[in-house]
């Protein structure tokens, strides 16, 4: 574990997929209905897409090292288009946009009972993600926990992507806050190096697909879900 901030914490900007949502549970289906209808039956693209992936059909599982645990769509969209030379680059990248935006999510915990709990302690929220912002919205929408953020922000949001530190300093920014007085809670070894990079506390959840021994070295704490949060905060906080 690596030495965080001092001082009290008056911020926290969250991981989407696999932090406010548990990712097995929410991406293993849009995987599996990327790679079905981009191939059109043709099973040995299909494996090939697969393997590029980094996903087993059969039981529907990402392995450790998939691209899609912390890529951006774009980056997704340049692994997949060479298994699919009919396919154009843009239309391809709309697809998947537009699939991602309907893949129904799970919950890693209660989100708006949450959220409200950390608004009514003062704190500012944000969201960034390596995911497109339509989508991310879309999916927060669905929640019904827009509202309950300050910020939104996606890879293709202006602010660059993670594990670059432009989308947890813009929300500092937006918040009027040091990053300094700023967490970033996160699911995989790119949301820890952002908040390095941006001078924050880094948090790890375990609700994505990395493990403690992984995240561990690069994080301040590592907590079962964001459903610890509230605990941890009154220890780390005093209040």
């Amino acid at each position: 574990m690596t030495g965080g901030t001092v001082g009290a914490l008056r911020a926290l900007v969250f991981d989407k997929d696999g932090t406010l949502f548990d990712f097995h549970a929410t991406w293993s289906g849009w995987t599996r209905s990327l790679i079905l209808s981009e191939t059109r039956g043709d099973h040995a693209r299909a494996a090939l897409l697969a393997e590029a992936l980094g996903f087993a059909l059969e039981p529907g599982r990402f392995s450790p090292d998939s691209p899609v645990i912390a890529s951006t769509a774009a980056e997704i969209a340049a692994l997949v288009a060479p298994h699919l030379p009919a396919a154009d680059r843009p239309g391809l990248l709309e697809r998947m946009n537009a699939l991602a935006a309907e893949a129904p999510q799970v919950p890693a915990a209660p989100l708006a009972p949450l959220l409200a709990e950390f608004r009514q302690r003062g704190l500012r929220l944000g969201v960034a993600t390596n995911d497109s912002e339509a989508p991310a919205r879309a999916h927060l929408g669905a929640a019904g926990v827009t509202a309950a953020f300050d910020f939104v922000a996606g890879a293709d949001s202006g602010h660059g992507a993670k594990p670059g530190p432009g989308q947890l300093l813009a929300f500092a920014r937006q918040v009027g806050l040091p990053p300094s007085a700023c967490a970033m809670v996160g699911d995989s070894l790119h949301d820890l190096r952002a908040a390095r990079a941006a001078g924050m506390t880094a948090i790890a959840v375990l609700t994505g697909i990395a493990g403690p021994d992984e995240l561990a070295p690069e994080a301040d704490a590592v907590l079962d879900s964001i459903a610890a949060l509230p605990g941890w905060l009154e220890a780390r906080n005093g209040a």
